[in-house]
């Protein structure tokens, strides 16, 4: 191996599988690195850490540790969040909500008539905007010395009304949201243009096998079974033109030992959070006493119920909000 060979890591996670109201946001980060070195952890010590009681300011991990429902935890998520989205080419700090829920992987048409959409906040929200862009012009630094360049990262936001009718057609919930993931899996696959491509997905649920389902989605690939283990599944995909390859594995709990997940986690919980934020405040402008939700099963039952005046007066069809599945 070379000194100036290089690798671009790709990290896939989401958040949202569970929950009753609210979209389901699949996260994912490109990350150019050398290929002698990639271990951005160790690369962005000292300006980037794996738990929030390291003295450092930025923490990249598992999204439950990131965040908590506190001003703290907020603040945390999104300035990780936008520290690094700001480092895109072109881009200062993120103040377009919606340019970063439906950017290069944008949602199907159903979200755009949602009314809520017009209650997403300017950005920061969380964070002092002063604050933000020192915290981004250290981390761009910081980059810079580990040789490391942030190619994108964002979010690929799955509606419940768009969930609701792909279930009509697989009758399958991982059937759904696999054809998702491979949406971000193919923009992954894209940068192997630039150099072999490294990818890592937090597992889906119990399935171990994945051979059959690359073979089908990548047929301009050879798919070559790595290993397939209760915790692993990993594959070599070759494009048959010669353009580049892609190791890819599917990992359990990979959030918490791989950089680029553990980031891609970050970014899918900020998403969602996002978009609960909107929800609340567009209902709750129609029924002020309305207690807001974060939308999972229980609370968003109790949601529900409590919310029948507001979802009578906006008259919005209960597919739009409610997941089937």
């Amino acid at each position: 191996m070379s000194a100036g060979e290089r690798v671009v890591l790709a990290g896939i996670d989401e958040a949202g599988l569970g929950p009753l109201l609210g979209s389901l946001a699949i996260g994912y980060v490109l990350l150019e690195a050398p290929a002698r070195e990639a271990e951005p952890w160790k690369l962005l010590r000292g300006t980037v850490a794996k738990s929030p009681a390291a003295q450092a300011r930025l923490v990249v991990a598992d999204s439950k540790l990131v965040f908590q429902r506190s001003a703290r935890g907020a603040e945390r998520l999104e300035t990780t969040v936008l520290a690094f989205r700001a480092q895109l080419a072109g881009r200062g700090a993120e103040a377009d909500a919606e340019r970063f829920l439906f950017g290069t992987l944008a949602p199907a048409a159903p979200f755009r008539a949602l009314p809520w959409r017009a209650d997403l906040p300017a950005l920061p929200c969380h964070c002092a905007r002063e604050s933000l862009e020192l915290t981004s012009a250290l981390l761009r630094r910081a980059l810079t010395r580990a040789d490391l360049t942030l190619l994108d990262a964002g979010v690929r936001v799955v509606p419940a009304a768009e969930l609701n009718a792909s279930y009509a057609e697989t009758a399958n919930k991982a059937t759904t949201v696999w054809e998702r993931v491979l949406e971000v899996l193919r923009h992954a696959w894209a940068a192997r243009m630039r150099a072999p491509v490294r990818a890592t997905v937090d597992m889906l649920g119990g399935r171990r096998h994945y051979g059959s389902l690359l073979g089908r989605a990548f047929p301009a690939a050879s798919v070559k079974l790595v290993g397939e283990s209760p915790g692993r599944s990993a594959y070599a995909l070759v494009a048959r033109d010669g353009s580049g390859s892609m190791q890819l594995e599917f990992r359990v709990q990979a959030d918490r030992g791989c950089f680029e997940v553990a980031l891609a986690s970050c970014f899918a919980k900020y998403a969602r959070e996002l978009e609960m934020q909107a929800f609340n405040a567009y209902f709750t402008r129609l029924q002020p006493e309305l207690v807001p939700t974060a939308g999972y099963r229980g609370d968003g039952s109790r949601w529900l119920a409590e919310a029948a005046p507001a979802l009578a007066q906006c008259g919005l069809a209960r597919e739009l909000l409610v997941r089937e599945r």
